[in-house]
């Protein structure tokens, strides 16, 4: 028995080292992650990491050799994790409930209470972000480099934002002072 558990060990290592670089791809290890989340939540840190030593052989290493083999060249040649966020998910919000339903594009949201709905679109020519709502587009967002997006104002004009916590509390103050200014001027 302790055999054949160390060949099958032996067979998975060897044909995840052997075929990982045939993929051509990392992948997010999204199936070992899953399993690597509930395990962080069995209980104290010593629970989880006895339960770690218990599944490593017969649950951690069948699903590594699973992501890295299968679920990961998936998702490199189709652009989508099998097992990663779930296309469909319902959210409770402070005043309704709400479906998203995630596509290659973008997302879906629709209020369940009153069955509106709107969707956030994704550009890859220009890599940006708009919003759509009653057949009317509106482009918000379009990233420049890694570290910095341009952001939509209320005026109709654009703001290079740097994407870090200082960034975005200058963006969002930004924002509250073109809304204040915004509604003074129309009163």
């Amino acid at each position: 028995m302790r055999k054949t558990i160390k060949k099958s060990l032996l067979v998975i290592v060897a044909c995840t080292l052997l075929a990982t670089p045939l993929t051509s791809c990392i992948g997010s290890f999204a199936l070992t992650h899953k399993i690597k989340a509930w395990n962080d939540q069995v209980g104290s840190k010593f629970a989880n990491q006895l339960t770690f030593i218990l599944l490593a052989a017969p649950v951690y290493l069948p699903c590594l050799a699973i992501d890295a083999l299968v679920i990961n060249s998936i998702e490199f040649w189709s652009g989508n994790n099998p097992v990663g966020t779930p296309m469909s998910q319902v959210i409770d919000g402070k005043d309704a409930r709400y479906r998203v339903e995630r596509d290659a594009t973008g997302y879906t949201v629709k209020n369940l209470n009153d069955g509106s709905q709107f969707r956030f679109n994704h550009n890859d020519m220009d890599d940006s972000w708009s919003l759509e709502q009653d057949g009317q587009s509106v482009k918000f967002m379009q990233y420049i480099d890694d570290t910095h997006v341009k952001m939509l104002t209320p005026t109709g004009t654009w703001e290079d934002v740097e994407l870090s916590a200082d960034g975005v509390l200058a963006y969002r103050q930004a924002l509250a002072a073109q809304t204040l200014w915004l509604a003074q001027a129309h009163d």
